[in-house]
């Protein structure tokens, strides 16, 4: 049997639907760095769970921690941070235990997983999501790739005013240490006045110090030649309108930065922000991290859906010889954190 509703009946009905509450859409908080707020990025994730992300971008951990402590126990869900300090992080107490089975570390390869620094106490706290490297960008048309690959070339008077740093002591201070002969992970105090001989020198040859954005422009323009400390996040992008930029690894080896995520423990969207994460993870989320407009890099997830032409500028097929010709960050105790801090800022941010 069929029943025909009147009009007047429909607009009842109609005007009972509209007077019940609206469901807000479920919001999750995320600290993340620039390439996490791309818009394709987001909007992936939100169609497929129809959860929203607000994100706030940072640069350096200690301005997190920094923007954490005015923070109260539950404003952020999502936590992105350099993988070398997830042990600090966790060790605040900061960060949630994660399920190994959520994600598919098994797709990761095995150098780029890191469980010493995303385990702590045989638990998981952090993902692996992209890495890239800290090595030299530079402009091939004015710079033979010899002497890019050169790690003397940065202090080589012949470049002076020539060259850029990326202002971040971590990846500069530890592909000095390679010069040097020494592994990142080994490093101590009595390493430093070495490592403060090569940083002036290296200052001394600097046309300036700054953030990607700041170096990166100086070489696409021109006004420097090589970017110290740069690598694919700061060309790649620019592949198609600028093919004259490059990237090399020094031949004495160079330094690997790797991103990890993770989810806050006081965070009160646990199950969500979980699922944001695994969405970072999939092949997807993968590769519209990889490629994000604000930097590309590599992605961890060896399956990430990337075309033939992105691989080809990321240099998939070459990522065996650069993981094993190239280090991790430091990993340094609070102490010896705020030695190296000190040591750039008295030579390289003077």
């Amino acid at each position: 049997m069929t029943f025909r509703l009147l009009p007047l009946a429909l607009a009842c009905a109609a005007a009972a639907l509209s007077s019940l509450p609206v469901r807000a859409a479920e919001e999750i908080n995320a600290l993340v760095w620039c390439d996490h707020t791309d818009d394709a990025f987001l909007k992936g994730f939100t169609a497929k769970t129809g959860i929203k992300v607000k994100v706030k971008d940072y640069e350096g951990t200690g301005t997190a921690l920094a923007l954490l402590e005015q923070s109260k126990p539950g404003d952020w869900d999502v936590f992105v941070v350099d993988s070398t300090d997830v042990r600090r992080i966790v060790e605040r107490g900061l960060l949630a235990e994660l399920n190994p089975k959520d994600f598919p570390l098994a797709d990761v390869p095995e150098a780029v997983r890191l469980p010493e620094y995303n385990t702590v106490k045989g638990k998981m706290y952090a993902v692996p999501e992209k890495f890239g490297y800290n090595a030299i960008a530079f402009d091939k048309s004015k710079v033979g790739v010899d002497k890019a690959r050169d790690i003397s070339t940065l202090w080589n008077p012949a470049f002076k005013g020539k060259i850029a740093v990326y202002d971040y002591y971590l990846p500069v201070i530890g592909q000095v240490a390679v010069a040097l002969g020494k592994a990142p992970q080994t490093l101590s105090e009595a390493d430093l006045p070495a490592i403060a001989e090569k940083l002036k020198a290296i200052r001394a040859n600097a046309a300036l110090v700054g953030d990607v954005t700041t170096s990166q422009t100086a070489l696409a323009t021109g006004k420097v030649w090589m970017i110290a400390g740069g690598g694919e996040y700061s060309v790649a992008g620019l592949a198609k309108e600028k093919p004259n930029l490059d990237w090399v690894l020094p031949d004495v080896g160079g330094i690997r930065w790797q991103q990890a995520i993770g989810v806050f423990s006081a965070s009160k969207k646990q199950k969500a922000a979980t699922q944001f994460v695994q969405y970072v993870m999939s092949p997807d989320g993968q590769a519209k991290l990889a490629t994000s407009s604000c930097y590309w890099g590599m992605p961890a997830n060896s399956k990430a859906s990337l075309t033939a032409e992105q691989k080809k500028i990321l240099r998939w097929d070459e990522q065996p010889k650069f993981l094993a010709k190239s280090y991790p960050y430091p990993s340094p105790t609070e102490a010896f954190d705020k030695s190296m801090q000190d040591l750039w800022a008295k030579t390289l941010q003077k």
